[in-house]
């Protein structure tokens, strides 16, 4: 199982929102990690800045694949291709990524965490380690039962 963490730029929520309702998320054609996206891995779901803010887990369903007659009419977008998800968890409250970032690396000493942090990630679907993935469900557990 691999982790990972999918980047909405657009930085529209409601439209983020409705890609986990319908269990699909687009991937691009250039994205590095398209041809190794597995059912079972696990995504992070990320609403870039101005919210800066996790929104949601979900576990990938199926390999990327272009959308099936059906799945491309159920699709809230116009991509052509992408993942199905199953297991969606939507986070509200969503969990600030700058809190994910204080518990991963406290005393700010890794340069790809702070890069990351500061200017955002550059690609839509980014590798990250299994304990990124766990500190975010840490933070996101706290929040909820708090």
């Amino acid at each position: 199982m691999t982790h990972y963490l999918f980047n909405f730029s657009a930085g529209d929520r409601r439209q983020a929102t409705a890609l986990l309702r319908a269990k699909m998320w687009e991937v691009g054609r250039d994205e590095r990690y398209r041809d190794v996206l597995a059912p079972g891995d696990l995504a992070l779901i990320y609403l870039a800045a101005p919210d800066s803010e996790l929104i949601g887990r979900a576990e990938i369903a199926t390999a990327v694949h272009e959308w099936t007659p059906s799945e491309s009419s159920a699709y809230p977008g116009d991509s052509a291709s992408g993942v199905l998800l199953a297991h969606v968890d939507e986070w509200d409250p969503a969990v600030p990524m700058e809190t994910v970032v204080q518990r991963i690396d406290p005393t700010g000493s890794n340069p790809i965490v702070q890069a990351n942090a500061t200017v955002g990630f550059r690609t839509g679907v980014v590798l990250i380690t299994a304990d990124e993935y766990e500190s975010a469900l840490a933070v996101q557990r706290a929040r909820r039962a708090s």
